[in-house]
Parts: structure tokens; C-alpha cells; sequence
């Protein structure tokens, strides 16, 4: 039973990069819509979600190990946050043994709007 498309180019481990990154906050404001995707590949890789308030307090985390797919979709909570109102960044980690250093590494910001302001900005 194959994974993946028989039509994929499967990539060696030193060619995976995270391709796509789209972070999506619920209208409840304490989740947030995660869609990664990598380079289909050949042997399968770690990925580390860190979420960050402004001050650089974590405020989720969550770890894929060994993951079968390329494309994927998540729902990080916001942990320990009264008002989750702000500005916030999350950094995906793919990695194969070690994280230091990271295979690949993006870090994209993203807000979470005022309670009552979601039709502005969805």
C-alpha cells in the first residue's frame, strides 16, 4: 500500500524543505488553523511547531515525529492566555536526528484580532 502518489518525486533527506506555510486563527481566537507541507520524501522527517506570544513566551508546542505525510493540517490551542488578543509568530522546525541544526526552519507572524473584530479579518 503506497503513501503517496505513485507520481511523487520522493526526495532524499539533504533535499526536504517545508514548502508551504499557512497559519489560519479560529473565530474562538484560542486556536489557530495549521497547513504545512514538505517535500514528499524518501525517509520521514520530525517537525516541531512552536507558537510564541510577543514577549516570546510559549504559548503551544507540538511535535510530529516521523510523519507519512507531506501535506498536513493541525489545530494548535493557545495555552494559558486570558485574552488571546495580540501578535504571535510560529516557527516549524523540520528535522532528521537532531534540531541543532535544523534540516529547514520557517518562522511566519500571525494576529489574533480583538474579540468582535473576525469579520475585518476573515
Amino acid at each position: 500500500m503506497a503513501f503517496f502518489d505513485p507520481g511523487l518525486d520522493l526526495k532524499p533527506r539533504d533535499e526536504v524543505k517545508i514548502e508551504q506555510l499557512e497559519i489560519e486563527p479560529y473565530p474562538d481566537r484560542f486556536r489557530v488553523f495549521i497547513h504545512i507541507r514538505v517535500t514528499p520524501f524518501q525517509e520521514r522527517p520530525n517537525l516541531l511547531l512552536s507558537a510564541r506570544d510577543e514577549h516570546d513566551r510559549l504559548v503551544s508546542e507540538m511535535s510530529v515525529i516521523e510523519t507519512m505525510h507531506h501535506d498536513m493540517e493541525f489545530t494548535m490551542h493557545l495555552r494559558n492566555v486570558e485574552d488571546p488578543t495580540g501578535l504571535y509568530t510560529l516557527t516549524a522546525t523540520l528535522f532528521y536526528e537532531s534540531k541543532n541544526p535544523p534540516q529547514d526552519e520557517v518562522v511566519e507572524a500571525f494576529e489574533i484580532p480583538p474579540a468582535g473584530d473576525e469579520e475585518a479579518n476573515g
